[in-house]
């Protein structure tokens, strides 16, 4: 079976028109990876100025427009990653926020977070896995989850990444949860840069990162270095400068 170390890897980036999903794209890029950049159409011209800046550092990617929160987009969006770039690590990032309180949340706000903060990051996570599983390859399996006041949704992607089934797939299912950082959905509240995010994705994207404290049962720390990957699952991390909401 192939490793993440035998193959170029691949990198699906959601949301990466600015902000945390943009700095995420150019570190991985950094790291040797091929790179999918993708967000709603009307952020093209975005994703072509990310495109571009990968490719003046001397790495490859691609844009890909699709609205997660649509099924068929994302079965699309995985489908063309991997026949572009030849196989897929996935980072789900793609989210939204609601600033209201809930007694002044309306039902058709509650259900655009939803759709793309919660039923968005399943799509992701379910597709990335079958492509992963069908190509018999290793994977990496990062979402983004949140502190922030739209914490329902982000809670169940706190859910989706106890997948811990996909570890006998040796594919590895991590979330990181950011505090407040400076990002266009944030100006006037700097904390943190988006490449404190950005260096923590590469950092569990690569293989040294097995040691991370995960909840999967059943893991084989003494099997040999070669399937140690399989044990850094289920886990999110905070990324908060010791504000915890969690």
């Amino acid at each position: 079976m192939p490793t993440l170390s035998a193959v170029r890897r691949v990198a699906i980036i959601t949301g990466a028109s600015q902000g945390i999903g943009w700095s995420i794209a150019l570190r991985l890029a950094e790291d040797g990876l091929a790179a999918a950049v993708n967000d709603v159409p009307s952020k093209r011209k975005q994703l072509d100025a990310v495109v571009a800046e990968i490719k003046d550092r001397g790495s490859h990617a691609v844009a890909i427009t699709a609205d997660v929160s649509q099924e068929e987009d994302v079965r699309s969006m995985v489908a063309e990653t991997a026949e572009q770039l030849g196989g897929l690590d996935m980072v789900a990032n793609a989210g939204i926020a609601s600033a209201n309180p809930i007694i002044n949340t309306s039902a058709e706000e509650w259900d655009r977070v939803m759709s793309v903060n919660a039923r968005g990051v399943f799509f992701s996570y379910q597709y990335a896995a079958k492509q992963m599983i069908g190509r018999a390859r290793d994977g990496r399996i990062i979402g983004f989850r949140s502190i922030g006041a739209y914490s329902a949704s982000k809670f169940a992607v706190r859910g989706l990444t106890q997948t811990a089934e996909l570890a006998q797939h040796k594919i590895t299912v991590n979330a990181y949860a950011p505090g407040m950082i400076y990002t266009p959905m944030s100006p006037d509240f700097p904390v943190a840069e988006p490449e404190v995010i950005a260096s923590l994705v590469s950092y569990l994207s690569k293989p040294e990162s097995y040691f991370i404290t995960g909840k999967l049962p059943g893991c084989r720390l003494l099997v040999g270095w070669a399937n140690v990957s399989q044990c850094i699952a289920s886990h999110t991390i905070s990324v908060n400068g010791g504000v915890l909401f969690d």
